[in-house]
């Protein structure tokens, strides 16, 4: 597992992520890992995943895939609704053409895309859960194993912090103290966020 944050302050968003890999007790840590950052960019989105490391590498190929041009799937991650229709438009593909397994707990009322991700850009940032549950946060948020340290250090410091940038560091540092399958260092990127069009007259 891992810890993935995001944190939105003075008009600028900030996602960062430890940098460990663990295939049960083994672990891959950034001095042997090449592709030691789990943050993607897309366009103007930085992604961050948790869970299988074979969800990045999908991920790249769904976004650089053919079959998404062909199928017209337009890859907007602008909004909740936006992204919740992002996903659920890759839902078939990420079946058809990576053999995602899409079951999960028996009582789950719709099929698994089995990813959870944070997503930072200019109009925010999201959380995208494994049953295509999207949500916006207004400051903070943490997933991975070491979420529940992350979550409880930036609770502390968010209002003293300056920065978005500070806020994301602390939130991972503090995963990658406590939580076993989070190390640094820490990748990070700084975006600044869209000002809202004035309607004026």
């Amino acid at each position: 597992m891992s810890t993935v944050v995001v944190a939105k302050k003075a008009g600028k968003v900030c996602i960062a992520a430890d940098s460990l890999t663990s295939f049960g007790d083994l672990k891959l840590n950034s001095h042997y890992d090449a592709a030691h950052d789990k943050i993607l960019l897309h366009n103007e989105n930085y992604i961050g995943i948790v869970g299988s490391a074979a969800h990045q590498l999908v991920l790249e190929s769904v976004f650089a895939s053919k079959k998404v041009v062909e199928r017209k799937i337009i890859i907007d991650l602008s909004s909740r609704l936006a992204i919740f229709e992002t996903f659920l438009a890759l839902h078939p593909v990420l079946k058809e053409k990576y053999f995602l397994n899409s079951k999960d707990e028996e009582h789950d009322p719709y099929e698994s895309t089995q990813i959870d991700a944070l997503i930072a850009n200019p109009f925010g940032i999201f959380g995208v859960h494994s049953l295509r549950e999207v949500t916006e946060y207004n400051k903070f948020w943490a997933i991975g194993s070491g979420a529940e340290y992350a979550l409880g250090a930036m609770f502390a410091v968010y209002d003293k912090a300056e920065t978005a940038e500070e806020i994301a560091y602390i939130g991972v540092a503090a995963g990658a103290e406590f939580n076993n399958a989070s190390e640094l260092p820490l990748s990070s990127y700084l975006v600044d966020l869209q000002k809202p069009k004035s309607l004026g007259k």
